[in-house]
């Protein structure tokens, strides 16, 4: 088995993989980036085609490079895409992509991460996958109709996939509101799931700057909205107001609790006889692809500012609410990654403390 030796390993080549290498690259550390991806930016490639951000191009860059265009235009999907492409590129990150991780483990001399006949070391392993890696649908979806369409929003790319007829979309968070008025000029649509909310200032605005500075991992208020963030309930709609789906003829509906002869069951009793089916229904973690001891494979490890408690030289990056509300964000790695590198330089196997922290 073929073997290489670096100081940092980064798994992942999204924004936070590469806003972590950015500032490894200024330390002239000797380090690698890897991706299962056939290229930098094949997770926004392969969301649906109308995706947009909701960050305005002055609000959404990475350290070092500002994102091309207008100050409040809107990336598409592709835009976004390419200009992590483009970044990867100008900073001459050293990216191994199609390099698919099957384990991370440790043994005396350091971190282990093989792939496929192929192994690196490293003193230091940075997880930059992201909070989006195993889809989640309930288990009601194997019982439908074998008719009906079914398929999760991760599948979705366009209205061209569904059948003719009425359409349900599962979960009625961020994903769910965006993707029904997609759909809704060429099908019914009904949207089931709990109302999230919306958030009531604009993401990348002064209140937003503010609200983000304050509210952290570290603060009251802040760990109370992380708790309800991670709690898998649904985040309030960003773009989507309540409004815009009633003009398109979205028809709301209670959850989603069961099936009657392969026809979707709502929590109200009602049975729906729908052609095709969307499930907005979140991902969960899965992390069953590192060996180290103590460590939770379905949830979010224990950790300070992504530096992982009992694992010395293990770091996250690009989790929900790592540190701050912006910390999944494109525009929010950047502080998250320079604060990682900085815990490298300074002491990469260092252990994490814990004491008087309880996020």
């Amino acid at each position: 088995m073929s073997e290489e030796r670096f100081d940092t390993v980064l798994i992942g080549a999204g924004q936070a993989g590469l806003a972590v290498g950015y500032y490894l690259t200024r330390q002239r550390r000797n380090f690698a980036i890897v991706d299962a991806g056939e290229r930098v930016g094949h997770s926004w490639d392969r969301r649906w085609e109308s995706l947009r951000l909701f960050t305005p191009a002055h609000f959404t860059y990475l350290p070092g490079m500002r994102f091309p265009g207008p100050r409040g235009h809107l990336p598409s999907k592709s835009e976004m895409a390419d200009y992590l492409r483009s970044y990867a590129a100008r900073f001459a990150l050293p990216v191994r992509m199609a390099w698919r991780v099957d384990e991370l483990s440790r043994d005396d001399d350091g971190y282990v991460i093989n792939s496929a006949g192929r192994r690196l070391r490293a003193d230091s392993v940075v997880v930059a996958t992201g909070p989006a890696m195993r889809p989640q649908v309930p288990d009601v979806a194997d019982q439908l109709d074998p008719a009906t369409v079914s398929l999760h929003s991760t599948d979705y790319r366009n209205p061209d996939q569904l059948r003719d007829g009425t359409v349900l979309i599962v979960g009625a968070g961020n994903s769910g509101a965006e993707i029904a008025l997609d759909v809704a000029p060429a099908h019914g649509v009904i949207l089931a799931g709990r109302d999230t909310g919306r958030l009531p200032v604009s993401i990348g605005g002064p209140l937003y700057r503010v609200m983000n500075l304050v509210l952290t991992a570290e603060s009251r208020l802040g760990r109370r909205l992380m708790a309800n963030v991670n709690s898998g309930k649904g985040t309030p709609l960003v773009r989507v107001h309540p409004r815009d789906l009633a003009e398109a003829g979205v028809e709301r509906a209670p959850r989603v609790v069961g099936q009657v002869e392969g026809h979707p069951r709502l929590e109200d009793g009602r049975v729906l006889g729908v052609a095709n089916v969307i499930w907005c229904t979140g991902y969960r973690p899965d992390y069953s692809w590192i060996a180290l001891p103590h460590f939770p494979h379905q949830e979010q490890p224990a950790h300070r500012r992504g530096a992982v408690v009992g694992n010395p030289g293990l770091y996250f990056v690009g989790l929900p609410f790592l540190y701050r509300m912006a910390s999944s964000l494109v525009a929010g790695v950047g502080p998250d990654a320079k604060h990682i590198a900085r815990l490298i330089a300074r002491s990469p196997a260092a252990d994490v403390d814990l004491s008087g922290y309880t996020p």
